[in-house]
């Protein structure tokens, strides 16, 4: 844990407290990936959405989110995509979203129990109402998507149940992020995250604007902020790590079995490799970032002690000699006096012979 001064800014969820000084909440965002997952095993869709999270355990995820929607709740049917259809071939919202809404209440029950005994947070973003009911039961915090920044009602729901909100802002005005703030609010609950975000799918690197989390930190100092990224998975997951240490305490990113996967999140998501690296770059991190005091450590002494340089005799110097620049030099070990001390040796008197390349101390001077 990064050694700080302590926050007031601080949610906790299950136990896993999160404030400016902890390490990030990492979310991986399974989505709706299970189905594809399930196609390409030949298994069932449970099944499959119970490997990722047990990877995503195993990767060292905090939290695994779903998605709980209805397509007929959701879009009209000539929606149109708003991603990119190279990669996801589906030309309307509706058609997508209804290839991936067949779960229901008893199967998100399922996957709750699963996580308990997997010790991962569980949650899933809800699209509607009737969601925010009935997940109210299984999840310790929600989420909510940027597309409903502006769906105040909707939010209005969603902080009635008084528990964490991750409130994301891809494509949102610092006025519409505001108003979201002030709905939450109204409702006698102060547990927000702030989550920068960009709405694009994938989102180009040069489009990702982690500086945003900066300007987000500043307009919002009574909040923590985190990231949601749709970037394509960099081989050093170096975006989300950046994310991280420009102030992020909670990144979520999709994820996935499998990256080949065409079509819906596959593409733009990390897998279980790509999130072990994130993990393992926030540990090192952490632990290389250590104190934010300078001052020596206990396992520099002896460097302190044979690194730096004393004043030590640059020719042989007769007793009762009075010492003169010339005769001094400053070398290694520092076990004699310190080269600060230069003009004050100048002037002073041998009290015995010191010969060449010899370490001067102070009962050799008066």
């Amino acid at each position: 844990m990064l050694d700080m001064a302590k926050s007031k800014k601080m949610i906790t969820i299950n136990g896993r407290v999160i404030s400016e000084s902890s390490s990030p909440f990492i979310l991986a965002e399974a989505g709706v990936n299970y189905y594809d997952i399930a196609n390409k095993e030949d298994i069932e869709p449970l099944d499959a959405a119970k490997l990722m999270i047990a990877e995503a355990v195993h990767s060292g995820a905090d939290g695994i989110k779903f998605q709980t929607y209805k397509a007929d709740k959701l879009t009209v049917k000539n929606s149109p995509a708003y991603w990119d259809t190279t990669k996801e071939t589906a030309k309307s919202q509706y058609d997508l979203f209804k290839k991936f809404d067949k779960f229901n209440k008893d199967d998100y029950i399922e996957l709750a129990k699963y996580s308990k005994a997997k010790k991962i947070i569980f949650m899933s973003t809800p699209f509607d109402t009737e969601a925010v009911e009935w997940l109210d039961e299984l999840v310790p915090a929600f989420k909510i998507a940027s597309a409903d920044i502006t769906n105040l009602p909707f939010i209005s729901s969603i902080a009635k149940k008084r528990k964490p909100i991750f409130l994301s802002t891809g494509a949102s005005t610092i006025e519409e992020i505001k108003d979201a703030v002030d709905v939450i609010k109204k409702e006698k609950n102060n547990q927000i995250v702030i989550l920068h975000c960009i709405l694009n799918y994938p989102t180009r690197y040069k489009d990702a604007n982690l500086g945003m989390i900066v300007h987000l930190k500043n307009l919002f100092p009574n909040y923590l902020i985190g990231y949601s990224d749709h970037t394509l998975p960099d081989a050093d997951m170096l975006v989300v790590t950046a994310a991280f240490l420009l102030g992020a305490r909670v990144i979520e990113k999709h994820f996935t079995l499998d990256k080949t996967i065409v079509g819906n999140d596959h593409f733009h998501s990390m897998d279980s490799r790509d999130l072990k690296k994130f993990v393992d770059n926030i540990h090192l991190i952490e632990k290389t970032i250590g104190s934010t005091k300078k001052a020596p450590l206990d396992s520099e002494s002896s460097s302190i002690k044979y690194a730096r340089r004393s004043l030590v005799a640059n020719i042989d110097i007769p007793k009762n000699n009075i010492i003169q620049p010339e005769m001094l030099i400053a070398k290694r070990p520092g076990t004699g006096i310190s080269p600060k001390f230069w003009h004050d040796i100048i002037g002073k008197t041998a009290k015995r012979n010191i010969k060449k390349d010899e370490i001067i101390s102070w009962e050799d001077i008066f």
